[in-house]
């Protein structure tokens, strides 16, 4: 898919979608999924499969035998998971190792852990809301790539991401959301995904869902994982407005946060506690 020509007048490059990603998405687009197929696709990277058994074996997913192979890793976790786990590295591969990125990695993945856990749990797209966890800050990335001085001053400077958004108008034009947004349809992800990347900024702080149905609920789930992440005790008038917002039923809603809540805190735990 073609970047938006405003976003390409701006002289920012959005980096291609790797190879891999680009035969694993269309396995996942068929309707039923070859998952030997699958795992011998990121198998045959060897950077990217040994990358995505490292993450596996992290504490983050806290399984209690070490897995040797990605076809035992979708027997464990899914091949949604799995799948989640290649995108995240093949995402990160996508841009040069720097320290300020690392904290953006990390809560990639655990967000996209939350809000596809979440979105099983409620019955949504969950394949489109782990991805939009996954892709929600990549537009920092992009950023970062492009002006490392620049945007490193900027990192430093904003305390909120709204802050962040603002600066990056000023400073290069575009902010981190839109242009997240547009990496993650230039790389052919769900509109939903990409339409919550997109939006999360505004969300987060209080404003309003996109207004598609499928949308609306993705970035909800994107409210929530924030909520989860960084403001805990805020997480009841969370529940209860995004789904008023996106039609779910609140108690439902609540009750999915903290199981998902529970499930990665045992996870975690069961982590710390491995030789």
């Amino acid at each position: 898919m073609s970047v938006n020509p405003e976003l390409r007048s701006l002289d920012i490059d959005i980096p291609a979608q790797p190879e891999a990603l680009v035969k694993l998405s269309l396995l996942l687009a068929e309707d039923e999924i070859n998952l030997a197929a699958a795992a011998e696709l990121i198998e045959s990277d060897m950077a990217l499969a040994a990358a995505v058994m490292k993450a596996v074996n992290s504490s983050l997913y806290g399984l209690k035998g070490r897995v040797q192979s990605v076809q035992q890793a979708i027997t464990y976790l899914g091949m949604r998971e799995v799948a989640a786990i290649t995108f995240e590295m093949g995402l990160r591969a996508a841009f040069p190792p720097a320290v300020e990125l690392e904290p953006l990695w990390q809560r990639a993945a655990l967000r996209g852990l939350l809000m596809g856990r979440l979105g099983q749990r409620l019955a949504l797209d969950a394949w489109a809301a782990h991805s939009a966890g996954l892709f929600e800050e990549c537009g920092k990335a992009v950023l970062f790539r492009h002006a490392p001085d620049h945007y490193r001053a900027m990192l430093r400077a904003a305390e909120t991401d709204t802050e962040l958004a603002m600066l990056e108008r000023a400073g290069f034009g575009v902010s981190h959301d839109a242009l997240g947004g547009a990496l993650c349809e230039s790389w052919g992800l769900a509109l939903a995904a990409a339409a919550s990347v997109r939006q999360h900024v505004l969300a987060q702080a209080g404003g309003p869902l996109p207004s598609q149905p499928d949308r609306r609920s993705v970035c909800a789930l994107s409210v929530l994982a924030h909520a989860l992440m960084q403001a805990p005790d805020t997480l009841d008038g969370c529940a209860e407005r995004v789904a008023a917002e996106a039609g779910l039923e609140p108690t439902l809603v609540l009750r999915a946060a903290r199981q998902a809540q529970e499930q990665l805190d045992d996870a975690l735990q069961h982590g710390r506690r491995q030789p």
